[in-house]
């Protein structure tokens, strides 16, 4: 199957990004919130992205123009998805609300329109059985920002059709991105991996043993990481880590999957990292 079209549904973190990747890929792209702010704030969030690759000279202002032109925002479920080949969520990290918009698009996409998830926990097969077209079903879990990141797991469940994966695996490939493949378990592999990671980090916050700015440079003065755990964390948003922790406690029931203290109580507290201004660390400008 050829995908022209496609639609991605949450102007997020996420979703923006997706929807700027695909566009500069030379795809018609719609991109979809629930309210009108939330999808100026993701289109004003990827011209600022194309600003500044026009200004480190990686686009021409003509090519950043062209890519805004090929994303249309709407609020509008229907308009968003009638018509296009391709549906990518990156919605909240609800299993429940996923499921339903799922149900939604299953009334109004074509028969031929494939579903892709970006959750990065979330049961892929239980969405998938939410709708009539579980062989068009499918996990397409990007990585923070997709702009920058180059892996892309691509997740089948036991219905999902060959098709489907050789369509998603080449779009990923005309996307720029490298595909690896899995079946559908809680946390895929990234995430699963990364889990143990976060944890063990913020435990050790939690346990005295370092502060977060010292655990955070460990990781990338010693190991060559791009962030530590509590500036990645910040970066995703501390309600959403807290989300995702507690899928894979429940998922695997043990000890290291579970969620730490700091980040239970920096949840209850509002500071839910970059989108609130304060986390683990203060992000709010000083006056």
């Amino acid at each position: 199957m050829e995908i022209t079209r496609i639609c991605v549904l949450g102007a997020g973190v996420m979703g923006h990004g997706i929807a700027q990747v695909c566009a500069q890929a030379g795809f018609e792209v719609n991109l979809r919130d629930i309210k009108a702010e939330l999808v100026e704030a993701g289109i004003s969030k990827i011209k600022a992205f194309l600003s500044g690759s026009v200004e480190r000279k990686k686009l021409t202002q003509a090519e950043a123009d062209a890519v805004l032109n090929r994303i249309k925002g709407t609020i509008d479920l229907r308009e968003a998805a009638k018509d296009v080949d391709l549906v990518i969520e990156a919605v909240v990290e609800d299993i429940e609300i996923k499921k339903r918009v799922f149900k939604e698009l299953d009334e109004i996409c074509p028969e031929q329109t494939i579903f892709a998830s970006n959750t990065s926990a979330q049961s892929i097969t239980e969405m998938a059985m939410a709708t009539s077209r579980p062989e068009k079903f499918i996990g397409m879990h990007w990585f923070n920002p997709p702009q920058l990141m180059q892996g892309i797991e691509v997740v089948v469940h036991e219905r999902t059709s060959s098709d489907t994966l050789e369509t998603i695996v080449a779009l990923c490939h005309k996307l720029g991105k490298t595909p690896g493949i899995c079946k559908d378990s809680t946390g895929f592999i990234v995430n699963r991996l990364l889990q143990i990671w976060y944890n063990e980090g913020l435990n050790m916050y939690d346990e005295g043993i370092a502060e977060p700015q010292d655990i955070d440079t460990a990781y990338r003065v010693g190991c060559g990481f791009r962030m530590g755990p509590f500036e990645l964390r910040d970066m995703v948003g501390l309600d959403t880590g807290l989300a995702i922790t507690e899928t894979h406690y429940r998922a695997y029931m043990r000890d290291q999957f579970k969620p730490p203290r700091c980040l239970v109580m920096k949840v209850k507290a509002g500071e839910l990292g970059r989108k609130t201004g304060r986390g683990f660390y203060n992000y709010e400008k000083s006056t």
